[in-house]
Order: C-alpha cells, then sequence, then structure tokens
C-alpha cells in the first residue's frame, strides 16, 4: 500500500504538493479493509451527507474543448466536466499567475469553484505544467470508476474519524479550496461537490460521480487522514 502511496504523489497533477508529501510520508500507517457487504449507489452516487446546493469544491482532469466561456474537461475515471468562466477567474500555470490562454487542448488542470454536479464555476483554475490529469494517482489509489448497476464496495484506508452521515458544516472559501487540493492530490479521479467542517475541525471532502471512495477524510491541516 505504501508503494501505491508513492505512486500516487509522483503522478500528483493537480493539488497542493505538501499535501500529497505529507501523506506519503505517513502511507506505511495506512491499511485497507474491505467487507462482504457492498452499498449500492445510484447513477450519480452522492454517498450521503449534509444536504445541499451548489458548494464549493473542484476537480481534476485533461482539458478537451475550449471555448470563449469556458472549458470542458475528463477526470482520470473518464468524468467529463464542464467549467464556466468568469472575469473573476483566477489562473496560475504551476505557481505563477497565468491568464485563461494558458488553458489548452491537452493540459492537465486543478479547478476549483461552485460545484453543481458536473459543473464547476471556476473561481481558480491551476494549470500543471507537467500533469497526466490525476491518472497515475487515482490508480495508484484504486480509485473505482463509476459503472451503472455495480454497488460500491465498503472500503476504507488510512485513519476514518467517528463520523455520522450529514453532521458538520458546509464550508467555502480558502478552507474549502485547501480541503479540495489535498483530497485531489491523493484521490483523484471523481469530483468533489463539497467540504463539511466536522465538529473536531477536520473536514470530509465529499467525492461523486465514482464507485469509490465517497469521502475523503483531511486534517485541520489540511492533510489526508484517510478515505472510503
Amino acid at each position: 500500500m505504501a508503494a501505491g502511496l508513492t505512486c500516487a504523489v509522483a503522478g500528483l497533477t493537480g493539488a497542493d504538493p505538501s499535501a500529497a508529501a505529507d501523506f506519503s510520508s505517513s502511507a506505511s500507517s495506512l491499511s485497507a479493509t474491505a467487507t462482504s457487504s457492498p452499498t449500492a449507489r445510484p447513477s450519480l452516487p452522492t454517498g450521503g451527507g449534509p444536504v445541499s446546493g451548489p458548494a464549493a469544491g473542484g476537480a481534476t482532469g485533461i482539458v478537451e474543448t475550449t471555448s470563449t466561456s469556458g472549458f470542458t474537461f475528463a477526470t482520470a475515471m473518464g468524468v467529463e466536466v464542464t467549467v464556466t468562466e468568469a472575469s473573476s477567474t483566477k489562473y496560475t500555470r504551476g505557481t505563477h499567475r497565468a491568464s485563461a490562454r494558458a488553458v489548452k487542448k491537452g493540459a492537465s488542470v486543478l479547478v476549483l469553484g461552485t460545484v453543481d454536479s458536473a459543473t464547476i464555476a471556476a473561481a481558480r483554475v491551476i494549470v500543471q505544467p507537467r500533469g497526466d490529469g490525476g491518472v497515475a494517482a487515482a490508480e495508484a489509489v484504486g480509485v473505482i470508476p463509476f459503472k451503472e448497476g455495480t454497488p460500491s464496495p465498503a472500503k476504507s484506508v488510512g485513519r476514518i474519524p467517528d463520523y455520522t452521515e450529514g453532521e458538520g458544516t458546509i464550508v467555502s472559501g480558502a478552507a474549502a479550496d485547501k480541503a479540495t487540493k489535498a483530497a485531489q492530490a491523493v484521490v483523484p479521479g471523481g469530483i468533489n461537490d463539497r467540504v463539511v467542517k466536522l465538529s473536531n475541525g477536520e473536514y470530509e471532502v465529499h467525492n461523486i460521480s465514482v464507485n469509490w471512495p465517497h469521502h475523503i477524510f483531511v486534517s485541520k491541516n489540511f492533510k489526508v487522514l484517510g478515505y472510503e
């Protein structure tokens, strides 16, 4: 497992490198468990949690098409995402400021903003000069793509807090962005459609459009603790 997570960091494409490095350094303490009672998911799995409308989140992938109003990209698991841009959207290429022209077909991007199903109103677009759209990282941690009629496994990796579906407070702003970046660094492939702050100050990043994982848990210092 530790070797796989090291590969995940090597394939990092859309998130904070320090978050991935921190997770990799503690990978040896993580373990995967599975049970024989899988949980069925609807066609666009939500995985439970607080009910909300559009909320802060994001996703990582490879740009497929561009237009004057936005672009589309595909995640490592083949999820098609539509991005709308605005005059307030900020762009970086790596760690440097950039313009919308940096978003080109074939570019690896992390998009942060307001998520509504498979559409993101972009607040920030990070272009990764040497990224692969999260493919290596997703494969290394075993993200399972969504398939109609296929149940999700009851499997967990790392430390899972005492968490009850529906608890916590949905957050936005810098905290949501940092939690999403941390989650996408380690477990890309799906869409993070909200970030929930738990009573202990940690975060649950909700993951949709894949069969597993649906919940990514992030520490107060924005380090991935585990996922299920």
